[in-house]
């Protein structure tokens, strides 16, 4: 599901939204679905990591890396294995 940055073009209220291809995104201040789609900034280069890495630590309290030996594990969380 990707995330999207909208601008609600009823209130002006900026907000971003996980979409799916089978929904309307809907304004959280004031219900509208009259939106402008936004382009998304980019992340700067140090957060990039950082953000991945908060990812994979969200992953593995919820044990989404159960099936990976200790070894594989301990490099996802160090950040030395890409999946």
């Amino acid at each position: 599901m990707p995330i999207y940055d909208y601008n609600c073009k009823t209130c002006g209220h900026p907000f971003e939204a996980l979409v799916r291809t089978d929904t309307v995104p809907v304004c959280p201040t004031c219900g509208s679905t009259e939106l402008e789609k936004c382009v998304s900034p980019l992340a700067p280069a140090g957060k990039i990591e950082a953000i991945r890495m908060a990812h994979r630590r969200v992953a593995a309290a919820q044990g989404h890396f159960d099936h990976y030996s200790p070894s594989d594990k301990a490099k996802l969380m160090q950040g030395k294995k890409n999946i």
